[in-house]
């Protein structure tokens, strides 16, 4: 059975009729992100109803949107004011073989998913002003509001975004606006070895020019298809300040030699749309694996995962090296154990991206918890949705 209710009313008797028999419920807006966690199980819940932008002020840097409205529209609305989604948005679609174009803002909230200018402007949880709910109790929760303040109490919005819906079916979104930058520039330093490239990343982190993306991509790597290795390094702003911090740029990156190109308008936008949306994996056949690590780190996981007799069949570096996407042969379970072995062995932590639907339910898609923290993730999980009927079996086996 399925369900479609028209507004958050009706979505909340939905809601407290399951959590009265503990039916299962699996939320769905568009689907474009029903690939990534496990498996879960339930009726299906579906928030196409809750769509629409509610409010928009420009001037307020502010915008208020129902759960189902597409990130397409949103971006396309924000872009006709010169404003944006400072975290870069990623889209999974093209990933995970949905489509580009897909995604809506409660998907977006409920994975966190934030793009290459993290690094600088946070993630999507972090622009989250507000949000309104119905929790596995059925109850109606509205949570911030338009505006970031210092007050005291929980900040519940980093708590639903990454969720994965499990805690609640999320049904309005109010979301930080920013200016769009008025120029972008991506100097690429080519020719470098990879840790000396993600050596120059790292430096470039630490120096004040403000770099909003940091991406490494070996030789051979989609987009750019190159035949040596390339650094990517992007400056955003206006355009005198652009010029200024590219010729500092340059300077601080002659040490390391090698060859340098400058991408700019459409060239800039377009390679940094691909990184985000990990173009350089998705592409390959296999299972995708995207790992957070030291950025220190990034190339010592590689190296060691190489050394390996694991099939290791492409990868690529954002975040100055912090973040590393892979693609692994298939295999039933993923290589999930020596690859977990290796980052752990870092203090990272893994997350099985795409993979079958069997390979998801049989090996854990999120990296396990220490004890003290699943027990405490557990609670969260009661306090919300104490029946376990949203999304029951999508972060863990066990609720």
């Amino acid at each position: 059975m399925a369900f479609a209710p028209a507004d958050e009313q009706e979505l909340s008797q939905v809601v407290a009729a399951a959590a009265a028999e503990a039916r299962p419920l699996r939320i769905t807006g568009s689907g474009s992100k029903a690939g990534i966690g496990r498996p879960s199980i339930g009726e299906e819940l579906s928030l196409r109803a809750l769509s629409g932008v509610v409010l928009y002020e420009p001037e307020e840097l502010v915008l208020i949107a129902g759960a189902a409205t597409p990130i397409a529209g949103i971006e396309a609305l924000l872009a006709s004011h010169n404003q944006h989604l400072a975290f870069e948005p990623m889209d999974c679609g093209p990933l995970l073989g949905a489509g580009a174009g897909q995604g809506t803002v409660g998907g977006l909230v409920a994975v966190n998913a934030s793009g290459p200018r993290r690094i600088k402007a946070g993630a999507a949880r972090d622009h989250v002003l507000g949000f309104r709910c119905v929790t596995g109790r059925g109850e109606i929760v509205k949570s911030g509001g338009r505006v970031m303040k210092n007050v005291t109490g929980y900040d519940l919005s980093k708590l639903v975004a990454g969720s994965f819906g499990t805690l609640a079916a999320l049904t309005q979104i109010t979301l930080k606006t920013l200016p769009a930058p008025e120029t972008s520039q991506t100097l690429v330093l080519l020719g470098t070895e990879e840790q000396a490239g993600l050596l120059a990343l790292r430096k470039v982190s630490g120096a004040p020019l403000e770099a909003s993306a940091l991406a490494l991509l070996p030789k051979g790597a989609a987009p750019l298809d190159l035949g040596e290795n390339a650094a990517a390094i992007r400056l955003e702003g206006p355009e005198i300040s652009v010029a200024q911090r590219l010729e500092d740029l340059r300077g601080l990156l002659k040490p390391f030699g090698g060859g340098v190109e400058i991408l700019g308008g459409e060239s800039s936008a377009s390679l940094w749309r691909a990184l985000r949306d990990a173009e350089p994996v998705a592409s390959l056949d296999g299972h995708i694996w995207r790992v957070s690590v030291a950025p220190s780190d990034g190339f010592a996981l590689v190296s060691a995962l190489k050394e390996s007799a694991l099939p290791l069949l492409g990868y690529f570096y954002d975040w100055a090296g912090g973040l590393v996407w892979l693609c692994m042969a298939d295999a039933e379970d993923a290589h999930a154990k020596p690859l977990r072995a290796a980052v752990d062995r870092l203090g990272g932590h893994a997350t099985l991206i795409r993979a079958s639907a069997t390979t998801r339910a049989a090996v854990d898609v999120f990296h396990p918890q220490p004890p003290a923290l699943a027990a405490l993730s557990r609670r969260v999980k009661e306090s919300f949705d104490p029946a376990h009927i949203l999304e029951r079996g999508r972060l863990r086996a066990e609720f």
